[in-house]
């Protein structure tokens, strides 16, 4: 694969004037560490073979390590000077044979159908302004992704907000009392529901996980609360059921 050049990535960004395309922000994404628990996840999946897609890739947090390991990485994101910067790290690290960085919106993929055996999705889908954006998101993942392939899943809990706080008018999980923006923060049912209707079920072989979470305490100004699990796409006799939702965070 090939990385796209600086200038084409430079000639349009959607994202310009916003926080996601300033330079500090930038530059914080490039010291980011990868998650741990995806490298592990990724590790027990990993075939010579297989292709992996990473939904808002940012600066390459998350790709570059993951093409160093060996997978064939395609890297997608609405932010030119993020995949700039990420196209830097793959020319630094001499990954341009494993990695492709693509300007693309998480709501419209151009790729065909059936073409990933894994999808990350990390702290991407909860930037979506409304459901409505959520779900085609979800729906444009499962498309591009094999039967059976594995999603990881980095997303907002909704108990990250006050139990007061009322979500935007018409909608059931988009609330702006985090940072003034619409943001996604869902409840464990409602992510179980939103991914079943997209055609993704929880992996029982990775429970889902609430992270940052002070059981018993309110919400403060720290962090947000957050989901992390791992979902397959298409019916398999390891995955989740509604009948087990009751026992999830």
């Amino acid at each position: 694969m090939s990385v796209h050049t600086r200038k084409h990535l430079t000639d349009r960004d959607p994202l310009a004037g916003s926080a996601w395309s300033d330079a500090r922000t930038v530059e914080g994404f490039v010291q980011s560490p990868p998650n741990p628990s995806l490298m592990g996840v990724a590790a027990g999946a990993f075939r010579p073979s297989a292709r992996l897609l990473d939904i808002g890739c940012g600066a390459g947090r998350n790709a570059v390590p993951l093409a160093r390991v060996g997978w064939r990485v395609v890297g997608s994101d609405l932010s030119s000077a993020m995949l700039v910067a990420a196209a830097r790290r793959v020319e630094a690290e001499a990954l341009s044979n494993r990695i492709d960085l693509i300007l693309a919106s998480m709501e419209s993929l151009p790729f065909s159908t059936n073409t990933f055996d894994f999808i990350v999705a990390h702290g991407i889908w909860n930037l979506a302004r409304s459901g409505g954006e959520f779900r085609r998101a979800a729906k444009e993942a499962a498309r591009v992704a094999r039967p059976s392939a594995l999603l990881f899943l980095f997303t907002f809990s909704r108990h990250t907000l006050p139990e007061s706080a009322m979500p935007v008018s018409g909608e059931s999980f988009v609330f702006t009392q985090f940072s003034g923006e619409p943001q996604c923060f869902l409840t464990a049912e409602q992510l179980l529901t939103e991914m079943a209707a997209a055609g993704f079920a929880l992996d029982l072989s990775h429970p889902l996980r609430e992270l940052n979470r002070a059981h018993g305490a309110l919400p403060t100004t720290g962090p947000p609360v957050i989901y992390e699990g791992v979902f397959r796409c298409g019916p398999d006799p390891t995955v989740l059921g509604p009948s087990d939702w009751p026992a999830l965070p």
